[in-house]
């Protein structure tokens, strides 16, 4: 027996469509100014779906189409004479062009199968495919999931201008192999490149070109996903290697991807994904498009399965755990590629945040570590043991150095030695030559979850340098107990202080087993947050924003920390 239909979703999708088409089409004529030529396409798309659809109050509208003639208009004329798009900071880019050319594709079956009254605008779609065609099938990339995009386009295009060498071009770009980990995580590590490029970009593939393995990815990084779905509804970033490391994420754009792999495999738990996706109702506008373009996304979901409480995962390749009970949501992260990388750069894990905890309306959004060792920033794991279930330490050690006099044989008389660069700063004095005098620093964090939190344990040694242990926690509440600084920070000392938003709160208690007494509220150079010179230098910071609560000291130190989450009983 075929699976019913579920048409309350359609229709949920239709007017998320309206809510974006609409407007456009009540203007038709109005020339689409300023808008870059991913978003002229997506309009497009948009409002031909609309058009098509029953259930949207554009269907048949002669209005949507004069709409998309206009905007198809402004889409031709930013296509630069190689095809490619004009527009953004990527100059004559073959996969800005391509998450374009993969929305002109897709418009162009919606507009193919419409019928005659569409036939100018299959034409135009058709003309700016094929202008696009031939820098598409040579073009390069330069970040890995635009392999993804830029082959899904080369697939959408023989799809609809049938031409082997746009297959085999794709199929050249996939040889390099899918770059999914053990874990199932791609590797940039991104919730954002995963939901709105890989995912999407690999089924789309896997159809056009009958490959299963390739579904077989997508089905492997959304079953990781579900362990990084946060109570809050949105996805854990801080393990990723693009820009959405210091950004909240949310998890409806997963939901056609866990939607369709729910109803073709049967699996409860991402159709309970599916429906966390679209909790607050739908407003994807695209989902209309990805209605008629996979019907299968119309069909029901398969009941749900409840989520598994308390439930814990170590994904060992990124070096983040995750302990989840009815209490607490701790997140243990330790995977930050500076400490090997030696530098902050775009594409690398540079988030210094190695603690978060969830506790309903009460969330601890960052626990950061900052040490005034020659300014090289605050702690980032290089190392993340699993020392029993629910127990890891992460360590890092920073070792710098004072250079001595050049051996006589490497001496210059003009003083003109190599500019390099030693790690920390650069200079023309041939720092690999010269001996070195090492000073080296090492901090240890050990955590323990539990299912109300976490302790921690943490441990700087090295020479003498003042530390400081900052915790953000999201606005909605106040710290108690701890004492006011101005300016949303607050200084925590011997005593515990606790942070209610609602019902639900988390405290803190700390105390210091081995070196001198927690710094006072009057030690303002010690309860700062120091982001380090890559980011001073230029005049930046990756500082939090919230309510800060600062302990701190100066090393050699060991202290323990309890973070603990308290929330109301469940009313049954």
């Amino acid at each position: 027996m075929p699976t019913p239909l579920d048409h309350e979703f359609v229709r949920s999708a239709a007017r998320a469509a309206d809510r974006t088409a609409a407007p456009l089409a009540a203007r038709p004529d109005e020339q689409p100014a300023g808008v870059p030529h991913r978003g002229l396409a997506r309009r497009v798309k948009n409002l031909l779906a609309a058009y098509r659809s029953p259930d949207s109050a554009l269907h048949g509208s002669g209005q949507a189409v004069a709409a998309v003639t206009t905007h198809l208009r402004a889409l031709r004329a930013a296509q630069t004479t190689t095809g490619l798009f004009a527009g953004g900071d990527n100059v004559q880019s073959p996969p800005d062009s391509a998450f374009t050319v993969n929305d002109v594709c897709d418009a162009h079956v919606l507009a193919a199968g419409a019928g005659p009254e569409l036939r100018e605008v299959t034409a135009a779609l058709a003309e700016i495919a094929g202008a696009a065609s031939g820098s598409l099938l040579t073009g390069g990339v330069h970040t890995p999931n635009h392999r993804w995009e830029l082959s899904a386009a080369l697939a959408r295009l023989h799809r609809s201008f049938p031409d082997d060498r746009l297959l085999d071009r794709a199929e050249q770009w996939l040889a390099e192999g899918v770059d999914i980990d053990a874990e199932g995580l791609y590797s940039e590590r991104s919730a954002v490149y995963a939901a709105l490029v890989t995912n999407p970009s690999l089924l789309l593939l896997a159809e056009v070109l009958g490959r299963t393995d390739l579904l077989d990815a997508v089905e492997r990084n959304l079953a990781t996903t579900l362990d990084l779905i946060r109570p809050d509804g949105t996805v854990e970033t801080v393990h990723s290697r693009r820009q959405d490391q210091k950004l909240s994420f949310p998890l409806w754009p997963y939901l056609p991807h866990y939607r369709l792999l729910a109803i073709r495999t049967g699996r409860g738990d991402f159709a309970r994904a599916a429906r966390l996706a679209a909790a607050d109702g739908i407003d994807d506008p695209d989902l209309l498009a990805q209605t008629f373009l996979t019907p299968d996304l119309c069909r029901a979901l398969p009941d749900p399965v409840a989520e598994t409480l308390p439930r814990d995962r170590y994904l060992a390749t990124a070096r983040l755990a995750a302990h989840a009970s009815a209490t607490a949501h701790t997140v243990v992260y330790g995977g930050s590629d500076v400490p090997e990388r030696r530098r902050i750069r775009s594409g690398l894990a540079c988030n210094p945040t190695f603690l978060r905890m969830f506790a309903g309306a009460a969330v601890l959004d960052a626990v950061r570590l900052s040490r005034a060792f020659f300014d090289l920033g605050p702690f980032r794991a290089a190392d993340m043991e699993q020392l029993a279930d629910n127990r890891y330490r992460l360590t890092q050690t920073l070792t710098t150095a004072y250079y001595q006099p050049l051996p006589k044989d490497l001496r210059r008389d003009d003083g003109a030695y190599r500019l390099l660069d030693e790690g920390r700063f650069s200079a023309a004095m041939a720092f690999p030559d010269r001996p070195q005098d090492e000073v080296s620093h090492t901090t240890r964090v050990e955590v323990d979850l539990r299912e109300d939190g976490a302790d921690l344990r943490i441990d700087i040694s090295g020479p003498p340098v003042p530390w400081a242990l900052e915790l953000t926690f999201r606005p909605g509440g106040e710290p108690q107990g701890a004492v006011p600084l101005g300016d949303g920070r607050w200084c925590l000392t011997t005593g515990p202080m606790t942070y209610r938003a609602g019902d639900d709160e988390i405290r803190v208690e700390a105390a210091v087993e081995t070196g001198e007494p927690l710094a006072g509220p009057d030690s303002g150079d010690v309860l700062r947050y120091d982001p380090g010179q890559d980011h001073t230098v230029v005049g930046g910071t990756d500082a939090t924003t919230g309510n800060r609560v600062y302990l701190g000291g100066h090393s050699p130190q060991t202290l323990t920390v309890a973070v603990r989450a308290r929330r109301p009983a469940p009313t049954v």
